[in-house]
């Protein structure tokens, strides 16, 4: 085991709460591994840093492997997936105004993609401008789940909307300060809009894809592998400390302290509860962010983010498919879960595909 210190990055997102707990319950050093963590301001930040080595691993989100395995972005880096870092966990959030003009009820139900297309064809038809909708980064699973949700609808993301990447931190700003109509980001930051009165959250990407794969931790090329195991162990360690109802409070105390100390910490503590804000309170939600279950990264699973990137162009045809998955290789993850006594999580079934 290497002595150096290993320098993992996260952005400021309720899922980084893996890392945070294994840090804080002293899981890293039980597994023999010194770890300093570094928050990122933005997904290409941690791209960037983590393909030129400066990092040694990363919270990542989940098609972000695929994306650099490969080279979209003009940044090409293999890396190696140790697990996955939780299901669900993001919101959909319109402007107050655009909420209302889609028929968003008062107790947050799950807004419909055919709903949504009708008001976009509405202000078509009358000569509005295209909605704006941001997702935290072009290769996410904010982004795709985003424009499959449209696509539902019988819309073209490329044609009838305006799609960008915004940071998650600046989110619920652009919001505010009315650069977008709407953005898909991690929580909290669809519960903090909602907490300022910028936004509403219209529905969650579990709504969409129920227990969908969200972030993952991926570590550079050349650390070595037992350097890997030991992170990945700590990390399916916090994983069960997390989903355990007892350590929700004990886990929004955490995040709001050391990630979020300028938000409520009502709002932090919703996702960890499987909730989001309404008008009229709160929405229990059917999938909601889980942590344990996620551990198990699978590469069949990460195919249907391959898939979509395909679907829409982002991927040459010439870059195979046992390429783009070289990163979703499960050894890492059977190696720390031996570890533990760590059982193999179920498999999580997969989206229909509805043409546009």
């Amino acid at each position: 085991m290497p002595n150096r210190v290993l320098r993992i990055g996260y952005v400021p997102l309720t899922d980084a709460a893996p890392l945070l707990v294994a840090e804080t319950l002293g899981l890293f050093g039980q597994h023999g591994v010194q770890v300093a963590l570094s928050e990122e301001s933005a997904w290409a930040a941690v791209r960037d840093r983590l393909a030129h080595g400066l990092l040694d691993g990363a919270h990542l989100l989940a098609p972000m492997p695929i994306a650099m395995a490969s080279g979209l972005g003009g940044v090409r880096a293999t890396l190696s997936v140790g697990a996955g870092i939780g299901r669900n966990g993001n919101t959909f959030t319109l402007s107050p105004a655009i909420a209302e003009e889609a028929g968003l009820d008062a107790d947050g139900t799950p807004l419909s993609a055919s709903a949504f297309a009708a008001l976009v064809r509405r202000r078509a038809a009358a000569g509005e401008a295209p909605l704006r909708l941001a997702a935290v980064f072009p290769f996410s699973s904010h982004h795709y789940l985003l424009r499959h949700w449209l696509a539902a609808g019988g819309l073209d993301p490329d044609r009838d909307l305006r799609l960008m990447a915004v940071p998650p931190p600046r989110t619920a700003r652009a919001l505010a300060a009315g650069e977008i109509d709407g953005f898909c980001a991690g929580e909290p930051w669809g519960s903090h809009a909602a907490a300022l009165g910028v936004g509403r959250v219209a529905l969650t990407g579990g709504d969409i894809w129920p227990d969908h794969p969200e972030k993952v931790l991926a570590f550079r090329e050349g650390l070595p592998a037992e350097a890997a195991v030991a992170v990945t162990a700590a990390v399916i360690a916090a994983a069960r400390w997390l989903d355990d109802p007892a350590n929700h409070e004990d886990a929004a105390r955490l995040m709001q302290e050391r990630v979020f100390p300028g938000m409520a910490r009502e709002t932090v503590r919703l996702a960890f509860g499987g909730l989001v804000p309404t008008l009229r309170g709160t929405r229990a939600l059917a999938a909601p962010m889980r942590f344990r279950a996620a551990t198990l990264a699978r590469p069949e699973v990460a195919a249907w983010y391959l898939g979509q990137m395909r679907r829409w162009g982002h991927v040459p045809a010439g870059v195979s498919d046992a390429e783009a998955l070289f990163s979703y290789d499960d050894a890492i993850w059977r190696s720390a879960a031996s570890l533990l006594g760590e059982g193999e999580p179920g498999m999580v079934d997969l989206p229909e595909e509805r043409a546009a």
